[in-house]
């Protein structure tokens, strides 16, 4: 295992906490009346939890099954949550 792994890991996880408390501060800002919000947004963060649930689950399934190592499977368990709270991220950003 490359000695650098691990801290990718934890850079992506971090990454994705950081991103992710930033979307629900923004969300929660919203719902409250103090940020405008899309009308679809309550709905859009129901059905991408469980979009990115679903693909993580299969992402990591596909890893394992086709022989990678732990951290290679862990990295695309992650990568569909990274995908989405950083898309998130930087929308709810731009739109404040």
């Amino acid at each position: 295992m490359n000695a650098v792994l691990p801290l990718t890991l934890w850079s992506q996880m971090a990454t994705i906490g950081w991103e992710s408390q930033m979307v629900i501060c923004m969300r929660s800002a919203a719902m409250l009346g103090l940020l405008p919000q899309a009308p679809d947004e309550v709905s859009r963060m129901i059905t991408e939890k469980q979009d990115a649930a679903k693909e993580s689950l299969l992402a990591a399934m596909r890893a394992a099954s086709s022989g990678k190592r732990a951290d290679q499977v862990l990295e695309a368990a992650l990568s569909p949550y990274a995908r989405r709270t950083h898309a998130n991220a930087k929308r709810l950003t731009k739109a404040a």
